[in-house]
């Protein structure tokens, strides 16, 4: 059996890939639509991540604090978006997003430092 946190890990991937798509998908092909259409097509999306993140948290919950969860799922978060900007939403590359991620290792450090 795989262990709780990298189950963890493995469902808020999935549930950010599909988070990411709810909450900015609709800008590269729905910008001509009503936006309730957008609204409705992400609210069904969103739908596949709560059925990933509400499983992830739970096991995660059961092995980690309440902030080692919050701020893994912000380096996850940023380690899906990046690539979704990128590749998907064809946006420049901007060395923001490494001060970004340098900023998250540091609360990583702070979240997780004596686990071990």
């Amino acid at each position: 059996m795989m262990p709780s946190v990298a189950q963890t890990v493995l469902l808020l991937v999935l549930s950010n890939i599909f988070m990411t798509f709810a909450w900015y998908g609709h800008l590269h092909h729905l910008q001509h639509r009503p936006w309730y259409i957008a609204a409705l097509l992400s609210w069904m999306i969103a739908l596949f991540e709560y059925l990933l993140q509400v499983p992830a948290n739970r096991i995660g919950y059961q092995v980690l604090s309440l902030a080692q969860l919050k701020v893994m799922q912000e380096v996850i978060t940023l380690a899906v978006f990046i690539p979704f900007a990128l590749f998907y939403m064809k946006e420049p590359l901007k060395l923001d997003y490494l001060w970004a991620g340098l900023c998250l290792v540091g609360a990583v450090y702070f979240m997780f430092r004596g686990q071990g």
